[in-house]
């Protein structure tokens, strides 16, 4: 039987259940792992998402990730290789009662990486957006309640377009906090000393 598609309300656990999964895949991974980054619908505070924990590692070397195939499936996971994405190894833990997605990146991986950190923060400064992506959701699983494929695919359009913001804000936002750094912002500032 296919999974059902369920789209909760925010549960403030989620972040709880993160960061117990965090440490386990930080054990595991051990000094290849850069940093370990809750990502999707369920690291933005008040989104709808469907109940999965979303969960980015950075690595090192991601050529020494499969040799620990077997401590994640200790875990519950079922390691699925790159599963579609070239760079990515991905796990999933709960079968047809999925809990958790592991999305392994390599460092030097930064298009990857930036555009799932880049989607987050933009959801997580832009209620309003979020707002209208959690009603889509809802709608695509009300109805697609069994089809995975179809619930992704009516999420694909919209997915591309807020990428595509999300790493225009992004960048400007590095713009603007690299002009605070080295002093170039708001040359009218009269609250600073001289």
């Amino acid at each position: 039987m296919a999974r059902k598609i369920e789209v909760a309300d925010y549960r403030p656990e989620w972040e709880t259940l993160f960061k117990e999964e965090a440490k386990k895949i930080k054990k595991i991974l051990g000094k290849n792992c850069a940093g370990v980054y809750h990502i999707g619908s369920t690291s933005v505070k008040g989104l709808a998402a469907k109940p999965i924990i979303d969960i980015m590692p950075v690595v090192k070397d991601i050529s020494l990730v499969d040799a620990h195939d077997k401590e994640f499936e200790s875990l519950g996971y079922e390691c699925r290789g790159e599963f579609g994405i070239p760079g990515r190894r991905f796990y999933a833990k709960g079968g047809d009662n999925r809990t958790h997605h592991i999305h392994i990146f390599e460092l030097s991986n930064q298009t990857d990486i930036q555009r799932h950190i880049a989607v987050r923060d933009y959801l997580r400064s832009h209620q309003d957006t979020a707002a209208e992506y959690a009603a889509l959701k809802k709608k695509l699983a009300a109805e697609f309640p069994f089809d995975n494929d179809g619930y992704c695919n009516g999420k694909e359009e919209y997915m591309k377009s807020l990428e595509k913001k999300a790493l225009r804000w992004q960048a400007k936002q590095n713009r603007l906090s690299m002009g605070i750094a080295f002093g170039s912002a708001d040359k009218t500032d009269n609250s600073r000393q001289e």
